[in-house]
């Protein structure tokens, strides 16, 4: 296995991320359970409130709702380091070539050739997972045109701030055009504290839809949120007390007919990009990954695992877009803003308790890491070891 990173060195940035239990069941198989759990939060629950913080619905998360493995809230850029240390480890030092960006592909007769800036590497396969920008899937698709805009942009950045309710929480507030999101990073630290991501979400015009790591001045949104302290979290004091603020574009691409040709295929963001709702990307990208090495492990030939490979992958992913366009499990907040703008005395007399937990379960269905799919998996594992 080779890999080649477009960037000269990884180092740690971004803000924070979320691996749901049917990926940290696959992290835990790898051997790398144990690095990131040391340096995340188990989350504990996810809470959807109004936007006055009147509580809308919550539910425990990962081991405390009785999963076999857990939920976990850490910096993205913690993650990448733990992974490439364990591929270097494991795959060896010279497993990495940073500094190449795929720019192309040639497939011949018996193996295929990924193209960098500089450089040509012959190989059996190629596994295209260079993001929404894909070169890989610009070559396949060149008709695709933009990314889908949808009409929002996230404000997101890590404010170091004393714990909010179990300082293991999850919480959305709001509603579809109006949403505030945080959750810790970090446990609390020597002085109390603890690294809280969060992100900011409004409708807004944009020109740039694929830029990433756009820094911007928190005075461009603050003020839509200043009325928004609660007892229980103060989030003006939150978006006041990040260090630097970066603005994201919430995009998407439509699903595809297709993701493997040949001896190559695409794999998470450069297959499918989607809405940042249900905190699934990741996860799907890492289903992605044990797809695909136990597709080349049974064979009988590359194309034909990568065929397999495709079969089982594309259509829940494509499924996992076209709901994250619906909101996902972030419905109940926008049918509570739609029945009780002004808020209410008791959730129930807006949304029965029948309707949210359909809500919930239905997401999960879709998204894969429903109880009894993550227990029957488990098992399987079990076995196979």
């Amino acid at each position: 296995v080779q890999l080649i990173e477009a960037v000269p060195q990884v180092q740690r940035l971004g803000v924070g991320i979320n691996l749901l239990p049917h990926s940290t069941r696959v992290l835990g198989n790898l051997g790398v359970l144990d690095d990131l759990l040391s340096a995340g939060v188990r989350t504990r629950e996810l809470v959807y409130f109004n936007k006055h913080g009147q509580r809308i619905w919550g539910e425990p998360r990962g081991l405390h709702a009785g999963y076999p493995s857990p939920q976990i809230s850490l910096s993205r850029g913690i993650l990448q380091e733990v992974l490439l240390n364990h591929v270097l480890k494991r795959i060896g030092p010279d497993a990495v070539l940073r500094g190449q960006r795929l720019v192309d592909f040639e497939e011949g007769a018996a193996s295929i050739a990924a193209i960098t800036q500089t450089d040509r590497f012959e190989a059996d396969a190629l596994i295209a997972a260079d993001g929404i920008h894909s070169a890989a899937r610009w070559k396949l698709y060149p008709e695709q045109g933009e990314a889908n805009y949808s009409g929002r942009v996230l404000w997101r950045a890590v404010t170091r701030s004393k714990p909010f309710l179990s300082a293991e929480t999850m919480v959305m507030i709001g509603y579809q055009d109006r949403k505030f999101v945080a959750y810790p990073i970090s446990n609390p630290g020597a002085d109390g504290l603890q690294e809280i991501n969060w992100i900011a979400e409004e409708p807004r015009p944009l020109a740039a839809r694929e830029d990433w790591n756009r820094l911007v001045d928190r005075a461009e949104f603050a003020d839509s949120f200043a009325t928004w302290n609660f007892d229980w979290l103060d989030v003006p004091a939150l978006i006041a007390g990040a260090e630097r603020v970066y603005e994201y574009p919430m995009v998407d691409r439509d699903p595809l007919p297709r993701w493997s040709h040949g001896r190559m295929t695409l794999l998470g963001d450069s297959a499918h990009p989607m809405f940042p709702i249900g905190s699934n990307g990741a996860s799907q990208a890492i289903l992605d990954a044990e797809a695909l090495a136990e597709a080349l492990v049974a064979g009988p030939d590359v194309e034909g695992a990568l065929t397999t490979y495709d079969a089982l992958r594309r259509p829940p992913t494509g499924a996992i877009v076209l709901s994250n366009r619906k909101n996902g499990p972030e419905q109940c907040m926008q049918i509570a803003e739609e029945r009780a703008p002004g808020g209410f005395a008791d959730i129930e007399d807006v949304i029965p308790r029948a309707e949210l937990e359909e809500i919930s379960a239905r997401y999960k269905q879709i998204a894969g890491f429903s109880k009894a799919v993550v227990e029957a998996k488990t098992e399987e594992d079990h076995v196979h070891a």
